[in-house]
Formats: structure tokens, sequence, C-alpha cells
């Protein structure tokens, strides 16, 4: 097979998956689909390689290049510019025809001629003649709307940083820029920032669908609450009762939902074929990302089509855009917005360096939104130094997970460091230092005047390192179980614990691992 041959069997492959018929012209039959491709089909200027028919009507072309010609691409653009102009024998239309494609059996390139500046771009697969049909129903194309029907931002009810955070993000889009970073400190409201943008999307350029993308369920279910509790400031009604939203399962996407909230471990799943376990959805995406066989790729699923979000809004973009999780964004044809407080290079080169609002968490602090924070630095010898256990000394040796002991003796002398702590040697006597001096410091030196213990919460390195530490808080202040809680994912009444911590009396103190954002 030559590799021209091999790249047209691969494309015909792509089109029969998203739904199109592919026909030679000697036995061209365009009632046999909604959607039928021919083959060779000839214009005024030549052969095209695929001509588009969607309901009898020709609509775009396809110009085919063998595999390793990905990099001639663009250069092909004015050659199928050229056959979707020329008249098509048997054909009456004569406009030129809108949706042009260059394909190998890799790569796809697709423009719509109809948008403002039409401007090529590459997707993951061809879309379904259902999406074509619906895209020539409409008026207007979504980048027109973009950039000339979404009215000037209103102001009330939004902080300035807010304000300037949509309007930038409006006019990138306006610009038809593909990826848009907003760069807003913890506690200055990025998902109500984002809500608002999402809102304008939907009701003035007439989005379809926005996918609003979280690296833990419990950020999806926090983002949910947020959007239950919006209130637009043009429209008396909550976002919810003006549009579905949905937070995805194991049932998939509501093609009836205009804001779909998920994990992208779920889509990750979706697309991919890997067996997604339920409690993958609580623990950060890069730790989950560790933990799948690596050479698992996204393929197209007929069922989530590239087409299937207009934008996709992604929470905590540092932690989720990278490695495993980038060929989800790469396979929906879809605008990303970056949400994140703490960018790092990799953020900035992902999204191409376009930044449209940057508020610090400095610049935060000076307007009051947040308030600023002390520093009081805890050190012991041990984690300084480390330790050493010596051989034929009896200790306990505990299972992380079902912290099950046994007395044994040490066969050698055992050096630890510092960083080992609370991973793989636990030092009673360290935490119980740590814990009494925090305890010296706020009574003594920081809240001298206060009564009661502040609303504190202590971060942990992991689950069992979470439960040494509430009971060795609750024995050093001697206080009762209810002073001291642990709010993890293992826990099953962690939103409970959760929303005592914030709102009643106990705990006064929690004890987390990540479950709580910073």
């Amino acid at each position: 097979m030559t590799p021209e041959a091999k790249a047209r069997l691969h494309i015909d492959q792509k089109l029969h998956a998203a739904g199109w018929v592919v026909q030679d012209l000697s036995r061209i039959n365009l009632s046999a689909s909604a959607g039928v491709a021919v083959r060779e089909y000839p214009t005024g200027t030549g052969r095209a390689d695929y001509v588009l028919f969607v309901h009898r009507v020709a609509c775009g072309v396809i110009e085919a290049k063998r595999d390793d010609a990905g990099e001639l691409l663009t250069a092909t653009e004015s050659q199928t510019a050229r056959y979707a102009s020329g008249q098509l024998k048997w054909q009456k239309e004569t406009a030129p025809l809108r949706f042009l494609f260059e394909a190998t059996g890799q790569i796809i390139r697709f423009t719509d001629v109809a948008d403002p500046a039409p401007r090529s771009r590459e997707v993951f697969h061809f879309f379904r003649p259902e999406q074509l049909q619906e895209w020539l129903a409409q008026p207007d194309t979504l980048r027109h709307r973009l950039a000339h029907a979404i009215p000037p931002l209103p102001e009330q009810n939004l902080r300035d940083c807010q304000v300037d955070a949509v309007a930038g993000l409006e006019q990138s889009l306006a610009r038809n820029k593909p990826r848009a970073l907003v760069h807003m400190a913890t506690g200055a409201g990025k998902t109500f920032t984002a809500i608002t943008a999402v809102y304008r999307l939907l009701k003035f350029a007439r989005a379809r669908r926005v996918l609003f993308l979280v690296d833990t369920r419990n950020l999806g279910k926090q983002a949910h609450q947020e959007f239950m509790a919006y209130t637009p400031p043009d429209d008396g009604r909550k976002f919810t009762e003006l549009y579905n939203v949905q937070r995805v399962g194991s049932a998939g996407v509501d093609r009836h939902a205009q804001v779909c909230i998920s994990t992208i471990q779920r889509m990750y799943a979706a697309l991919s074929g890997e067996a997604l376990d339920e409690s993958a959805e609580d623990i950060p995406a890069n730790d989950v990302a560790r933990a799948v066989k690596p050479g698992r790729l996204v393929t197209y699923a007929p069922e989530l089509p590239v087409e299937t979000f207009d934008f996709i809004v992604i929470d905590e973009c540092h932690r989720s855009i990278y490695n495993l999780w980038k060929q989800v964004l790469d396979y929906f044809d879809a605008f990303l917005i970056g949400l994140t407080a703490t960018p790092d290079k990799r953020t900035y080169g992902f999204f191409n360096e376009n930044v449209v609002a940057e508020y610090s968490y400095e610049d935060s602090v000076a307007d009051g939104v947040n308030v600023g924070y002390d520093v009081w630095e805890i050190v012991t010898e041990v984690t300084q130094q480390g330790a050493e256990l010596k051989a034929r000394e009896w200790v306990d040796h505990r299972d992380r997970q079902t912290r099950k002991k046994r007395w044994a003796e040490t066969e050698d002398d055992v050096v630890y460091t510092g960083k080992e702590l609370d991973r793989s040697v636990v030092n009673p006597s360290q935490i119980r230092q740590v814990l009494t001096e925090m305890k010296r410091v706020v009574e003594h030196e920081l809240f001298p005047a206060r009564r009661e213990v502040p609303k504190t919460l202590i971060f942990a390195k992991t689950d069992s390192h979470a439960d040494d530490i509430v009971q060795m808080v609750r024995e050093v202040y001697g206080e009762n179980n209810d002073f001291c809680r642990k709010v993890t994912y293992s826990e099953k009444q962690a939103d409970a614990v959760l929303a005592d911590f914030r709102i009643e009396y106990h705990p006064r103190i929690a004890v987390t691992v990540d479950m709580i954002a910073t």
C-alpha cells in the first residue's frame, strides 16, 4: 500500500467513526446518509480528494496528504480553498463551500470560511454531519458572536479585579485566541469570575455547552454549589434556573446540559477506555496520573465527539494541564480558559503566554480582599538532622494502610532524615514537640487575649500522618474528640466535619491532607 493510500484508509476510518458514509464517485448515492463524503469529486479546478455532503447539499472539502506530509498541510490550504471555490460537477450551487479540511492519516486542520478572518486550526478528529448541519443553520458563527455580540460588562456585584478578568478574557476570545490564562489570588473569587464569564458566553455568544474541569470531586462539588448560588447581575433568577448544570458521573455527559462539571480523571477515562475507580476522583489529578498505566491514549469517542464543548474552563490549571491529562484538552475543539493562583513557566507556556488577567496575592492584600500573613517557624533537631535507630532495638512496625502494629526488633542500624519523617518513620516525640510549641506560641505570643483556641487548620503529609496528629493534638491540649477532627477524603463524614469547622464552635482544630484548598 502506498503512503497516499494508507493515509486515505485512515481518513476513511475517521470519517466513518464520525458518522459519514464514504463513497466512490462511480457509486454515488447522496441519500445513503445524512452525511456523505465522496472521493475524487470533480470541480472546475480539478478533483477534490473528498467533497462533503450534508442532506444532499455540498458544504465542505477535504484535501488529503500522505502521513509524512504533516508539515505541508498549511501550504495546502490554498489548494483546498481553490477546490471549494470551483463549480462542482452535477451541482447547481455556485457559492464557495464553507468547511475546509486538510488531513493526513494522523493530523487534521480545519477552517470555517464564515469566521471573521478565517484561520485554520488543528482538530483531533472530523466533526459529525449533524454538527456541520447545525453550523450551516446558524446566521453567524461562534467566533463572529465573540467578536461582535458581547456587550460591555456591568460592574455591579463584581470587584475591580473580577471586572478586569472577565473583560480581558472576552477581549482575548474576540481576537480568536484559543487559550487564555486567568491568574488570580486564592480568595479573590476565581470561581465567581469564571461563572460570570460562562453566563455571558451562554447568553450573548450563544455557546452551546461549557465544560468546567476540576481535578478532585470535592472541587467539583464546590463549583456546583457556586453555580447554584450565582445570580446574574442582569437577571433576578439563579443561574441554574436559566441553564442546566450537570455534575458528570458514570452516566456521561447530559446532552441537555449547558454546563458540565467534571473531574479531568473522569473525562480521561471516558476518552481512553481506562477503567475509573470512583476513589480516583477524590485524589488530586497529579497523584492519579502517577498510578495510571503508561501508554493508554485518548481515542475518538462517538458518544463524546470533539465538538461536544465550545469552552473548557480548567480550575487549578497548574495541576491538570500536563502529561496524561493534556490529551483530554487536546481532544476537544474548544477554547481553553485556565484558572490558577500559582502559575509556573509551564502554565504560561501551555496558555501561549496569553495572560488575560493578573491579580497577585500582594494586590489582593493591598485591596483588602485578602488578609496578610505571618510566618512562625518551628524547628526541631529531628526535622533538621534526622535521627538513628540502633540495631536490635525493639520498636513498633506499623502498616500504613491498616495501621496494624507488630512489635519487632530492628536488624540493622537505621538512619533516617527529616524528609522521611511521617512517611517511612513516625517519631511521636517530634509531633508532640511541634504541637506543644504551637500551643505555647498561639496562647502566649500570637493571641494572648483570646480565651478559646482560634480556628486552626493543620496540613498533614498523609492520611496516616493526619491520624497521628489528631491523637496528639487531643493529648497536648487535654481536650475531647470534638476538639480536633480529621478532614480528609478517607473520612465518610468529611463534608459534615468541614461544615462544622466553618460554622460551629467545635472542632477548633481540623487536620487535613489535600481535601481543603489552601
